[in-house]
């Protein structure tokens, strides 16, 4: 591929006879939205959407010391990951700085590490320096995925449809192998939105009519700008704005996912056991603002005029219909702060996370 070339999925031939507006995101081509984000946004919490994330990258890791090299690269403890589930980990520098934040499937052969996009070439270079003297094969297996998301309350009866696993038998952060209109699949109940629906890992060759019949099916196309404000929606982490080298995954508020007594030491593990001793030099916040105006991406946050932070990630809600965002801040601040937007200082107020979560149902079919 070229330098400055930008990639593209097997899904690009149908974003454009849908129309989507295509951008470069990640090295790739690929579509912000079709319809609109708002009108995707809320086809997702009250019906059912469906994204291409075939771009995310895929890392396979056999042989004998597989689970240590695993081990070694992330976070969590995967010994407590049974086969068919899935955990949300980060792998991070030795110094505690976020490398990525990663998803790790537990197979009854292997483990598979999902990474961000961005950050693929990066991960598999961290991977291998810190793996070196294991017995381990790691296997760069992106191109043998294409990535479907379906998302929305009714994501599960429109799958169903098409597969004869029982999906109400799969569990949040767990997933089954089987098929989806006669093709491979791995389904997985994961999503990135806030709301029920599952991952779909289809072969590139049955990525395009997959997407077909389930677009047929009733799920709406959707883009990536409504990925971002739902997973904003939802307090999910960002990597590169809520995450990145310069912020552990204890500043980002997804201490959760960092087993810091695992029984193999992971790559910056001791220096998060001295900053969870020592105290954060700043911390992730949910905020509204109370003025006119909408935070973005790289805002100031001040305080009686001082600077204490900066906005990672900002919209306006689509759900809730307020401006609403996340922000890194001195551990001092309480809950009141100003955020300067177009040079003015808008009062703002910290808000616990998610901003939205789903009602809690039964799932059915």
């Amino acid at each position: 591929m070229a330098e400055g070339t930008l990639r593209r999925t097997p899904l690009f031939e149908e974003h454009k006879a849908l129309g989507a507006r295509l951008v470069p995101f990640a090295g790739w081509e690929m579509p912000v939205q079709y319809e609109g984000i708002k009108a995707e946004h809320e086809a997702v919490r009250t019906r059912a959407g469906l994204f291409d994330v075939s771009h995310m990258g895929e890392v396979a890791f056999r042989g004998a010391q597989a689970e240590e090299a695993v081990q070694r690269l992330v976070t969590r403890d995967v010994s407590r990951l049974a086969v068919g589930q899935t955990g949300y980990a980060a792998v991070c520098l030795p110094d505690g700085g976020t490398v990525d934040d990663v998803l790790v499937y537990r197979t009854p052969e292997d483990f598979l590490i999902v990474v961000n996009a961005a950050n693929r070439e990066g991960d598999l270079a961290h991977f291998r320096e810190h793996t070196q003297d294991l017995d381990v094969e790691m296997v760069d297996e992106s191109d043998d995925w294409s990535l479907l998301a379906l998302q929305g309350p009714e994501a599960a009866a429109i799958l169903q449809r098409f597969t004869g696993t029982n999906l109400p038998e799969i569990g949040y952060y767990r997933y089954e192998v089987g098929e989806v209109d006669d093709r491979y699949a791995l389904i997985s109940r994961t999503g990135y939105t806030g709301e029920d629906g599952f991952e779909l890992y289809v072969r590139p060759d049955d990525a395009a009519e997959v997407w077909r019949k389930l677009t047929k099916a009733g799920a709406t196309p959707t883009g990536l700008g409504a990925r971002d404000t739902l997973r904003l929606e939802a307090g999910m982490c960002l990597y590169g704005n809520e995450l990145d080298r310069e912020t552990t995954p204890l500043e980002a508020g997804i201490g959760f996912a960092v087993h810091l007594n695992k029984p193999v030491e992971f790559v910056g593990q001791e220096a998060l056991r001295q900053e969870k001793e020592e105290g954060l030099r700043k911390k992730l916040v949910g905020f509204e603002v109370e003025g006119r105006g909408i935070a973005r991406h790289g805002h100031e946050v001040t305080v009686d005029g001082e600077t204490v932070g900066e906005v990672t990630s900002g919209t306006l809600s689509p759900t809730l219909n307020r401006a609403i965002g996340l922000a890194l801040v001195r551990p001092e601040v309480e809950d009141s702060f100003e955020i300067i937007i177009r040079d003015k200082a808008v009062a703002a107020h910290a808000v616990g996370l998610p901003f939205y979560k789903r009602e809690a149902k039964e799932r059915s079919c």
